[in-house]
Protein backbone atom coordinates (compact mmCIF):
# COMPACT_ATOMS: atom_id res chain seq x y z
CA UNK A 1 0.00 0.00 0.00
CA UNK A 2 0.98 3.48 -1.02
CA UNK A 3 1.10 5.97 1.94
CA UNK A 4 -0.61 9.58 1.14
CA UNK A 5 1.99 11.70 0.98
CA UNK A 6 1.07 15.07 1.45
CA UNK A 7 3.61 18.23 1.50
CA UNK A 8 4.43 19.68 4.70
CA UNK A 9 3.12 23.75 3.20
CA UNK A 10 -0.21 21.70 2.71
CA UNK A 11 -0.98 19.34 6.26
CA UNK A 12 -0.32 22.88 8.38
CA UNK A 13 -3.49 25.03 6.91
CA UNK A 14 -5.80 21.64 7.29
CA UNK A 15 -4.68 21.10 10.84
CA UNK A 16 -5.25 24.62 11.47
CA UNK A 17 -8.54 24.69 10.03
CA UNK A 18 -10.02 21.49 11.42
CA UNK A 19 -8.75 23.28 15.32
CA UNK A 20 -10.70 26.29 14.69
CA UNK A 21 -13.55 23.93 13.50
CA UNK A 22 -13.53 21.94 16.93
CA UNK A 23 -13.13 25.38 18.28
CA UNK A 24 -16.19 26.71 17.13
CA UNK A 25 -18.37 23.47 17.89
CA UNK A 26 -17.04 23.57 21.35
CA UNK A 27 -18.08 27.46 21.70
CA UNK A 28 -21.34 26.74 20.25
CA UNK A 29 -21.93 24.16 22.47
CA UNK A 30 -21.05 26.49 25.68
CA UNK A 31 -23.18 29.15 24.22
CA UNK A 32 -26.29 27.39 23.78
CA UNK A 33 -26.38 25.55 27.02
CA UNK A 34 -25.32 29.40 28.39
CA UNK A 35 -28.31 30.93 26.69
CA UNK A 36 -30.96 27.69 27.23
CA UNK A 37 -30.42 27.12 31.11
CA UNK A 38 -32.23 29.27 33.20
CA UNK A 39 -31.23 30.15 37.10
CA UNK A 40 -33.65 28.17 39.69
CA UNK A 41 -36.27 30.84 40.39
CA UNK A 42 -37.55 30.96 44.31
CA UNK A 43 -41.32 32.07 45.95
CA UNK A 44 -41.08 34.18 48.72
CA UNK A 45 -43.43 35.93 50.39
CA UNK A 46 -42.84 38.77 53.02
CA UNK A 47 -45.73 40.81 55.45
CA UNK A 48 -44.65 43.97 54.12
CA UNK A 49 -48.46 45.67 55.30
CA UNK A 50 -47.65 44.30 59.18
CA UNK A 51 -43.91 45.05 58.96
CA UNK A 52 -44.68 48.87 58.16
CA UNK A 53 -47.39 48.36 60.50
CA UNK A 54 -45.81 47.74 62.91
CA UNK A 55 -43.48 50.41 62.51
CA UNK A 56 -46.16 52.80 62.35
CA UNK A 57 -47.63 51.98 65.55
CA UNK A 58 -44.45 52.45 67.00
CA UNK A 59 -43.91 55.51 66.14
CA UNK A 60 -47.32 56.56 66.97
CA UNK A 61 -46.88 55.45 70.47
CA UNK A 62 -43.45 57.89 70.76
CA UNK A 63 -43.64 61.41 72.13
CA UNK A 64 -41.45 63.36 69.12
CA UNK A 65 -41.70 66.14 67.35
CA UNK A 66 -44.56 65.02 63.93
CA UNK A 67 -41.24 66.49 61.70
CA UNK A 68 -38.82 63.58 63.41
CA UNK A 69 -41.85 60.99 62.73
CA UNK A 70 -42.01 62.36 59.43
CA UNK A 71 -38.41 61.92 58.57
CA UNK A 72 -37.93 58.70 60.18
CA UNK A 73 -41.21 57.22 58.21
CA UNK A 74 -39.56 58.35 55.29
CA UNK A 75 -36.59 56.59 56.10
CA UNK A 76 -38.17 53.29 56.73
CA UNK A 77 -40.33 53.22 53.92
CA UNK A 78 -37.14 53.92 51.94
CA UNK A 79 -35.25 51.14 54.01
CA UNK A 80 -38.28 48.77 53.21
CA UNK A 81 -38.14 49.68 49.28
CA UNK A 82 -34.23 48.94 49.17
CA UNK A 83 -34.69 45.97 51.20
CA UNK A 84 -37.40 44.66 48.80
CA UNK A 85 -35.19 45.33 45.68
CA UNK A 86 -31.83 43.35 47.04
CA UNK A 87 -33.89 40.29 48.05
CA UNK A 88 -34.73 39.84 44.44
CA UNK A 89 -31.50 40.51 43.13
CA UNK A 90 -30.49 36.57 43.79
CA UNK A 91 -33.32 35.00 41.45
CA UNK A 92 -35.66 34.99 44.28
CA UNK A 93 -39.43 36.44 42.94
CA UNK A 94 -40.18 38.54 46.25
CA UNK A 95 -44.28 38.96 46.47
CA UNK A 96 -46.20 40.49 49.06
CA UNK A 97 -47.94 38.06 51.30
CA UNK A 98 -51.07 39.97 51.26
CA UNK A 99 -51.44 39.84 47.72
CA UNK A 100 -51.00 36.03 47.81
CA UNK A 101 -54.35 33.86 47.83
CA UNK A 102 -53.44 30.26 47.75
CA UNK A 103 -49.96 28.23 47.12
CA UNK A 104 -47.06 27.52 49.73
CA UNK A 105 -44.31 30.17 49.56
CA UNK A 106 -41.20 30.58 52.28
CA UNK A 107 -41.88 33.65 54.13
CA UNK A 108 -38.88 35.95 54.45
CA UNK A 109 -40.40 38.63 56.36
CA UNK A 110 -37.74 38.09 59.35
CA UNK A 111 -35.08 38.90 56.50
CA UNK A 112 -36.97 41.66 55.19
CA UNK A 113 -37.05 42.66 58.67
CA UNK A 114 -33.43 42.76 59.31
CA UNK A 115 -32.12 44.27 55.90
CA UNK A 116 -34.55 47.08 56.95
CA UNK A 117 -32.89 47.03 60.25
CA UNK A 118 -29.07 46.81 58.75
CA UNK A 119 -29.96 49.96 55.99
CA UNK A 120 -31.69 51.86 59.09
CA UNK A 121 -28.36 51.38 61.20
CA UNK A 122 -26.40 52.05 58.15
CA UNK A 123 -27.91 55.62 57.63
CA UNK A 124 -27.89 56.65 61.43
CA UNK A 125 -24.12 56.07 61.46
CA UNK A 126 -21.95 57.82 59.46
Amino acid sequence: MDRLHLPLSQLGPKLLALALLVAALLWGAWITQQVTSSPEQRIVTVRLAETIGTFVEEAARADADPAVVQAASLAYLKAAESAVTDMGHDGRVVLVAEAVLAGAAEDATSELEQRIADKLAGEIQP
